[in-house]
């Protein structure tokens, strides 16, 4: 019994129903305005080497924005509504009409550009002491035992304890002036900015060690070549966590006769509980923090670039 032959029938030039085929720019005009949001938060492909992924893996950029974004509407819908008075927790439009007047009238007699570098002086300046004096420390804490036993109980007795236990000590030694400001703010940084750097000299590998001495290296150009370079993620981690400490002490820090500065600044508007000026004085104080932290990841990266490969 012969069969019928079944027709075939091949993809027709025009579209359906007779309509004139789509041009690509038309076709691909929508599948971009569908994939924007998509494109944002869909994971990056996977490097080399790791083709089942790591934990964590891909940019978290889009999901940050909208977070930042879905707290200030929730902000905003809370103080408009008027659940929590104005006293307690003015709105977003109050915090940035107090933000110009500050910064043009000023408060407390200084502007709140003098406020600001009156802080990142005290801050930064007790930075720059820290990473010079606890750095060495940290790597002479690694390699020596000596050093390690001189250095390590005073550190560890007085990490734990908060700048404002010390506080009074530090005044009756330095006194009230910028010294003691810097001083305090100083210490709060230096413990964990030489226990990083006493941790990043310990876990340096072993086999690095002996290859560099199987060449011909010297205990000096150990110490510089392989134990510091090895010990910089470390480094740059108590860095990190060394300058958000030391912005969490610059409040008490300013306590002590202080007449300018970011902390001085809330202290004296909550004593007359102008709230706005006193949430605008934390988001100052965490805008640089937040800055100063990005610029120590992106160093991170450049100086860096083996972290995580080795």
């Amino acid at each position: 019994m012969m069969t019928k032959p079944v027709a075939t029938s091949h993809a027709s030039p025009t579209g359906a129903a007779g309509q004139p085929p789509m041009s690509a720019t038309t076709r691909a005009r929508p599948a971009r305005q569908r994939g924007v949001f998509a494109h944002m938060f869909a994971p990056r492909p996977v490097k080399a080497g790791e083709s089942f992924g790591a934990p964590g893996q891909g940019p978290s950029l889009a999901i940050s924005i909208v977070t930042v974004v879905a707290l200030l509407l929730l902000w905003v819908a809370i103080t408009s509504s008027g659940l929590i008075k104005p006293l307690f927790l003015p709105g977003p439009r109050a915090i940035v009409e107090k933000f110009v007047q500050v910064s043009t009238e000023g408060f407390a007699g200084s502007t709140l550009w003098q406020h600001t570098l009156a802080s990142l002086y005290r801050v930064f300046g007790a930075f720059a002491l820290a990473c010079v004096t606890a750095i060495p420390v940290g790597i002479l804490m690694g390699v020596s035992r000596i050093a390690r036993g001189v250095f390590d109980p005073p550190i560890e007795f007085y990490r734990p304890l908060p700048p404002l236990a010390y506080l009074p000590l530090v005044i009756i030694w330095f006194g009230i002036g910028e010294f003691s400001k810097v001083f305090l703010i100083y210490l709060a940084i230096f413990a964990p900015l030489a226990i990083a750097a006493r941790a990043g000299v310990r876990s340096v590998s072993m086999e690095q060690i002996h290859a560099a001495y199987s060449m011909g290296a010297s205990p000096r150009q150990i110490v510089m070549h392989v134990i510091v370079k090895s010990a910089l993620p470390e480094i740059f981690t108590g860095m990190r966590i060394g300058i958000g400490v030391g912005w969490t002490t610059l409040v008490a820090a300013e306590m002590v006769a202080a007449s300018s500065g970011l902390g001085f600044m809330v202290l004296n508007a909550a004593e007359f509980l102008a709230s706005d000026i006193v949430i605008m004085g934390i988001i100052v104080i965490g805008f640089f923090a937040f800055g100063f932290d990005l610029i120590m990841r992106y160093l991170e990266r450049v100086l860096v670039p083996w972290k995580g490969k080795v």
